[in-house]
Parts: C-alpha cells; sequence; structure tokens
C-alpha cells in the first residue's frame, strides 16, 4: 500500500452559484470566485495571471488554452478535458482534479500544494522544475510524463501507470512507487535512494545496475 499522506482539500461553499468562466473578463484583475460552472468549451483560451478562487468545473472543456502564472486555490475539476492546457508557473493550492483528461498539460515551474489526481489521464504531462508539496496522484495513468529537476514534498503515486516517465534529476526519497506499473523510467540512480520500490521493480532495478540476478 502507498504511502499515507493528508492533504488539505478545498474548501468549497456549500452553495454555490451557475457562472461562466466567460465572466471574468468583467473583473479587471481576471479573478474569477464562488461559482460553478458546467459544460463550458474554451478552446484556445489565453490569458496570465488568472485568479480563481473557490470554484467548481464540471464536464467542461479548456484544450489548447494557456493560463499561465495562474493562482488557483480551493478549485475542483470534475471531468473536464485540459488536454494540452498550460498551467505555467502557476499558484496551485488545495486544487482537486478528478476522472479529467490531463493529456499534454503543462506544469512546468509551477508550484503544487495539496493536490489530488484521481483517476486521471495524465500522459504526456509536463511538471519540470516544479515544486509538489503534498500532491497526490490515484489511479491515474502518467505515461511519459515529465518531472525533471523537480523538488518532491511529501508525493504519493498510487496505482498509477509510471511508464517512461521522466523523474532524472528529481529525488525520489520518500516516494512511494511500488503499487505503480512501468516497463521503463528515466532516473539517474543517486534519486532513487529512499524511495520505495515493490521487490519485482527492485530486481528491473538490479538488471539495469548491471547486477546477475539469481532467481
Amino acid at each position: 500500500m502507498a504511502t499515507k499522506i493528508k492533504l488539505e482539500q478545498p474548501k468549497i461553499p456549500p452553495v454555490l452559484g451557475e457562472g461562466s468562466f466567460r465572466d471574468i473578463y468583467r473583473d479587471e484583475d481576471l479573478q474569477l470566485m464562488n461559482c460553478m460552472i458546467t459544460g463550458e468549451q474554451l478552446d484556445g483560451e489565453e490569458l496570465d495571471q488568472v485568479i480563481l478562487s473557490k470554484v467548481v468545473f464540471r464536464n467542461a472543456t479548456f484544450t489548447n488554452a494557456a493560463f499561465p502564472r495562474i493562482d488557483m486555490v480551493d478549485v475542483i475539476f470534475d471531468n473536464c478535458n485540459l488536454s494540452n492546457v498550460s498551467f505555467q508557473e502557476g499558484l496551485i493550492h488545495r486544487v482537486a482534479f478528478k476522472d479529467c483528461k490531463l493529456m499534454g498539460a503543462d506544469f512546468s515551474e509551477a508550484t503544487l500544494g495539496n493536490v489530488s489526481f484521481t483517476s486521471c489521464m495524465g500522459n504526456l504531462s509536463h511538471f519540470t522544475d516544479g515544486r509538489l508539496k503534498q500532491v497526490r496522484f490515484d489511479h491515474t495513468s502518467l505515461q511519459g510524463a515529465n518531472y525533471h529537476h523537480s523538488k518532491f514534498t511529501k508525493v504519493v503515486f498510487s496505482d498509477c501507470d509510471l511508464n517512461d516517465v521522466n523523474f532524472a534529476e528529481t529525488s525520489l526519497s520518500g516516494v512511494d512507487i511500488s503499487t505503480c506499473t512501468f516497463d521503463r523510467l528515466h532516473v539517474d540512480f543517486e534519486s532513487l535512494e529512499g524511495c520505495s520500490v515493490s521487490p519485482e521493480q527492485a530486481i528491473g532495478f538490479a538488471k539495469l545496475l548491471g547486477l546477475k540476478v539469481v532467481e
């Protein structure tokens, strides 16, 4: 069983009015708060330094959009398509992604705290140079994802597909990947120190080191 960590959940008011992402244009600070957005489709949208707080997105589509330096706190994305969306250099706190498509999503240089990814499709996503603290990936496909030169603090991968993931120059000390599946990882062996793996995975890493494993 993967390491357990306690996350702060998004603090969402019990009652939210219906809103539209386009409402953000009415605020000179590009701020959107206290609303639920359902079924909206916005492809290719580009906005810098958006502020989202206490917002729930359901069945929304934001493919190929760019929201660099976004500030998100207390936000839920439920069954949303966020493929190829850029959240570069974002501040993302108490945010939950549930059943979302995040193919190619870009979290490079972003700071994530108390963030969960549950049953998501995050193949080819980017977390390069990211700072992840108290972040969970559960039952999520991350094939080909890139975590190069990221900083992990209390990060959990549980029952995830990590095939071909790049962990180069990212310390996995304290990280448990024993419940995950992969055929290969891109990782330097210094980064593996302190990482929890299954016996089968340990044999695979030993073979990569050139050891002859007698079974």
